[in-house]
């Protein structure tokens, strides 16, 4: 027995983020393979996701749809019109649609289709193919309850997830959607500092990201709020007040909070390319 027994799920775009999805539910024991199918684009990648995930995989979209009770849509935003245009009489309101599309709000996503099918509108993020993605979803008009837990299982097997109201994806997109590349300079700055102060670049380089994953984990486990958690590493005259000085100094703070509302920012202006159907992504 699975989570998910006697349910077909179709993975419409076995891309990188689709692959994570399958690989993360198979893995927690969620569904077996012979509930996924999943669908790529072009033909000589379906060899390649049957080999790498040993699930039935194509390339017709339609056929793929019409064996699923829970459909997931991971395409280019671009791409979205089209797709829902070709599923638009297919789907019934017995099924459920999950998007992973960026920046592709719920009421194009409901437009797009017939019969009042369910919709969730899910928002991950990379480390999500390591099981510690963070994923925001919300529900669409036709949604209940039991739809938000299928899709709340499916995106905990690579991590965690909150459900919150579609007013807050734009933040959300800019936090933790596009945050881990701001993690990543934080890592890298940090290294090219232990490597100033004579460490080897490999070694800086385990102890930065080891020293922010385990400041990220003193948060989410302590429950503590950061200038707390701060406040007890930075001892009276100690070498980590003189650090905090120069963050301080160089904007540090400033400069973060400015990439997190500017990248929601962007996040906004994606969401009316899609309405008008020429949406990108990145």
């Amino acid at each position: 027995m699975t989570k998910f027994d006697g349910k077909t799920i179709a993975f419409i775009g076995a891309g990188k983020l689709g692959e994570t999805l399958i690989k993360g539910m198979l893995d927690a024991g969620l569904v077996g393979r012979e509930q996924i199918v999943a669908t790529v684009q072009h033909n000589s990648s379906v060899t390649r996701v049957r080999e790498k995930l040993g699930v039935e995989a194509g390339t017709d979209n339609r056929e793929a749809v019409q064996k699923a009770d829970i459909v997931v849509i991971a395409v280019k935003p671009q791409a979205i019109h089209l797709l829902l245009n070709e599923l638009r009489d297919l789907m019934t309101p017995e099924q459920v649609l999950i998007s992973v599309v960026a920046s592709v709000p719920l009421k194009i996503l409901e437009a797009g289709l017939q019969n009042q099918v369910p919709v969730i509108r899910a928002m991950p993020n990379t480390p999500s193919r390591v099981t510690a993605g963070m994923t925001a979803i919300c529900a669409g008009r036709y949604a209940e309850d039991r739809h938000l837990e299928q899709a709340d299982m499916i995106f905990s097997s690579v991590g965690r997830v909150l459900r919150l109201d579609e007013k807050h994806f734009d933040a959300v997109t800019g936090l933790s959607a596009s945050g881990p590349a701001f993690i990543y300079i934080i890592i890298e700055s940090l290294a090219e500092g232990g490597v100033k102060a004579g460490l080897p670049r490999d070694v800086a380089t385990e102890l930065a990201a080891q020293t922010c994953l385990g400041a990220a984990k003193m948060v989410m486990e302590t429950g503590e709020h950061p200038a707390v958690l701060k406040d007890l590493v930075t001892t009276p005259a100690g070498c980590t007040i003189d650090g905090i000085l120069k963050l301080e100094e160089g904007g540090v703070r400033v400069t973060l909070i400015k990439a997190i509302v500017e990248a929601a920012g962007r996040a906004r202006t994606l969401i009316e390319d899609a309405e008008n159907g020429s949406a990108c992504c990145g």
